[in-house]
């Protein structure tokens, strides 16, 4: 057969897979959506996918229906979406350590960080640095005058978790002699501080603030830029004297890499039209969240700059997968 019948099929299946790409995004969704939670429920992550599910719902006319593929510091739930078919029926919502923390934090890794690509980082929130009583200090100084005589424990909701990044921080940035004590999650690790099984904690802020407020456990600092506003009398880390131990954690919705730029842009569409709607603001502020809806570029860009800041400190700490 002359080259050119085959040339001429060619052309035409191509110009067809390009037809089809507005014909995808002009009948997306048609089926249910469902969102993968890479970490167990209960969790700040768990209450953005239900609080913004809801909304997005009906705006879409299908379902958004969250699934639980939990383990390896949300390596697992995180392959599997970057592993699922790429037309916007199967995203993650979750925090961003397995795309800043875990690629240096672990030998070898499931997926690549470029496997996905962010529909937006939805929103922000800082850390809760704080001491059971039995350690006897009132602020950041006090303590890191004691963390450099004596070894201090810190409860963290498992390795590679916010907490465990945080804490590892202090060490690096402060000479602090921090032991990081793992938990299965942040409840038991909250627990652990205010019962006085460890010393110590940095975790978000919704946890243990209600602890702190009943005299349980003392608040020494927050890791964000600027005093949360569920706890304003707390100084940041900053204004305590250790500008370098600051830490966000980022809230994101992800989707397999190779998924339409149309099908993307509806879901950001849809998504900036909830996180505008004053009741989803209202519930993430109480949830210490400061909304972001960073997409495209600068999206990616934060999510670089951080996974390159807390190699840094994996690599100095000796930070390892256990």
């Amino acid at each position: 057969m002359p080259p050119f019948p085959r040339l001429s099929a060619a052309l035409l299946a191509a110009a067809a897979l390009f037809a089809a790409a507005p014909l995808i995004a002009q009948t997306y969704p048609n089926k249910p959506i469902k969102i993968i939670s890479p970490f167990p429920p209960g969790g700040p992550s768990d209450t953005i996918a239900r609080v913004l599910s809801g909304k997005i719902n009906a705006a879409l006319g299908q379902p958004l229906v969250v699934d639980y593929k939990a383990g390896a510091a949300g390596n697992i739930g995180t392959d599997f979406v970057a592993k699922s078919p790429p037309d916007g029926y199967t995203l993650l919502m979750g925090i961003d350590t397995p795309f800043t923390v875990n690629p240096t934090l672990y030998p070898s890794m499931p997926f690549k960080t470029t496997d996905l690509k962010p529909v937006a980082i939805i929103a922000s929130s800082s850390l809760l640095f704080a001491v059971h009583p039995k350690l006897g200090v009132n602020t950041v100084a006090e303590f890191l005058a004691l963390a450099k005589t004596k070894e201090i424990n810190f409860s963290s909701a498992g390795n590679g978790s916010p907490g465990h990044v945080a804490a590892s921080m202090l060490a690096d940035k402060t000479g602090a002699k921090v032991t990081n004590i793992m938990y299965k999650g942040n409840t038991p690790a909250v627990l652990a501080i205010v019962s006085g099984e460890v010393d110590a904690a940095i975790i978000a802020t919704p946890g243990l603030l209600p602890h702190v407020q009943a005299g349980k456990i003392k608040a020494l600092a927050v890791t964000s830029t600027k005093r949360s506003p569920l706890a304003p009398d707390v100084p940041t880390t900053a204004e305590a004297g250790i500008g370098a131990v600051e830490f966000e954690v980022l809230y994101v919705l992800m989707a397999p890499a190779a998924t339409p730029a149309d099908v993307i842009a509806k879901l950001q569409k849809e998504l900036g039209a909830a996180l505008a709607m004053p009741d989803v603001q209202e519930s993430l502020k109480g949830l210490d969240l400061t909304i972001l809806n960073e997409t495209g570029a600068a999206a990616e860009s934060r999510l670089a700059k951080n996974r390159e800041r807390y190699a840094v400190t994996i690599r100095n700490t000796g930070m390892k997968f256990e």
